[in-house]
């Protein structure tokens, strides 16, 4: 019986193994066109977004009103073109938060990242290639000190993974309006945060300038911060959906 059990054993653990390998590659192979949609989406993302830091640095033409439009508007094409397709989420924070959430697999979750990671930093290699002589490709770098630049981070992200959970999920009217409200929080954030702490809310966004360009400097301010921020979202908006169904019970209660 003693010499049975640990073959038992093992032959379990590889056919579970096993099972999920194929759940992986099934899901990969069915959602391909997915992760390629947020791979073209992150790459226009932060091509157009850091694009116009960089232009701006050279050039002196574009501005920080133009800077911030710049990434409000490619958010908000991105979603009208992609949104039926993979969500357009263009963030890892965002799909994180959407995991929490329950409205994105858990076998999605990796692909998903790895497209916007790779998206990113084709968009920064691109930039690379470009300009030469740039020094950090628009990476995003505190102004001021770590602390306020990571709670601003934070509260950032918070308010951009709120407006999208509840665009995503209000009425048919309201989701037409997802792309103007996603882009137009987006660009509202980087008018009055940008300067201070260059208003990243996106891991990718951050991750991909840094590596090219080889600037680490408080990377890890806005890959914690963001995603922190976007699971605090996600508490908040369900504290307020509980809320809203109690009251409804209320009301339905005493009619």
């Amino acid at each position: 019986m003693g010499a049975v059990w640990p073959r038992s054993r093992g032959w379990t653990f590889n056919y579970c193994v096993t099972l999920i390998r194929k759940e992986i590659v099934v899901v990969f192979l069915r959602d391909r066109h997915k992760y390629l949609a947020e791979a073209v989406g992150t790459f226009g993302l932060v091509f157009a977004g850091t694009g116009a830091i960089v232009v701006n640095d050279v050039y002196g033409s574009v501005s920080h009103v133009g800077i911030a439009l710049t990434f409000g508007l490619v958010v908000m094409v991105m979603i009208y073109a992609l949104g039926e397709v993979s969500g357009a989420h263009l963030n890892p924070a965002v799909t994180l938060g959407f995991w929490i959430d329950r409205q994105v697999a858990g076998a999605q979750v990796v692909p998903y990242i790895f497209a916007q990671v790779f998206g990113a930093l084709a968009a920064s290699m691109t930039l690379r290639l470009l300009f030469l002589e740039h020094p950090n490709l628009g990476a995003t770098l505190p102004r001021g000190t770590w602390w306020q630049s990571m709670l601003l981070e934070f509260l950032l992200t918070s308010m951009l993974m709120f407006v999208i959970l509840r665009v995503s999920s209000g009425s048919k009217e309201t989701r037409m309006m997802a792309g103007v409200a996603v882009g137009g929080t987006v660009g509202l954030e980087a008018l009055f945060a940008g300067p201070v702490c260059g208003a990243s809310m996106n891991p990718a966004r951050s991750l991909a300038p840094a590596i090219v360009s080889g600037t680490w400097d408080y990377l890890w301010i806005y890959l914690t911060a963001t995603i922190a921020g976007a699971m605090f979202a996600v508490l908040v908006n369900h504290l307020m959906d509980r809320s809203e169904r109690k009251l409804e019970s209320l009301v339905k209660e005493n009619v």
